[in-house]
């Protein structure tokens, strides 16, 4: 995907300033509402903006436990568990994956007990062999775009 200067300066202030409004990024940058409105719709058009969403913390409703689940599966079954794994609310993400098991869960949990109803939850799914956990103490790095954002515009 070809970005411009003005797509990654776009791209940068709807990561540092999400509500700060077309009005405003328009200011900043410089140029019309009507440009910045265009461009935020071709971005979205191309796959360079997914969503618009507040980040709300698990912590907050109450799961205070996170770990991360290793599924193993059974040969063919990758999309046979990926249906599965989008009913089982207390899973965040999944991501297939190389080496140690197929797919890797991000769980939310309410304590451990709790964590372990989800981890039997899983390795009930017809297709799931066996589970690996690991619960996260603490969260060190939150997920971040904006170091990319700032390497692609030669920014340190």
């Amino acid at each position: 995907m070809d970005l411009d200067d003005l797509d990654l300066a776009l791209l940068r202030l709807l990561l540092e300033e999400p509500r700060a409004g077309h009005r405003e990024y328009a200011r900043v940058l410089g140029v019309a509402r009507g440009t910045v409105q265009s461009r935020i719709a071709r971005l979205e058009r191309r796959g360079a903006i997914t969503g618009y969403a507040a980040q709300v913390s698990p912590d907050a409703l109450g799961y205070t436990v996170q770990a991360f689940v290793h599924l193993h599966l059974a040969q063919g079954m990758l999309d046979d568990v990926t249906n599965r794994l989008v009913h089982v609310p207390e899973v965040l993400e999944a991501h297939s994956t190389t080496g140690e098991g197929d797919v890797l869960c991000r769980i939310a949990a309410r304590g451990n007990a709790h964590l372990e109803q989800i981890v039997q939850t899983l390795l009930a799914l017809p297709g799931v062999v066996r589970t690996r956990t690991e619960i996260a103490l603490r969260g060190r790095v939150p997920y971040r775009v904006l170091p990319l954002l700032q390497q692609v515009r030669g920014e340190h």
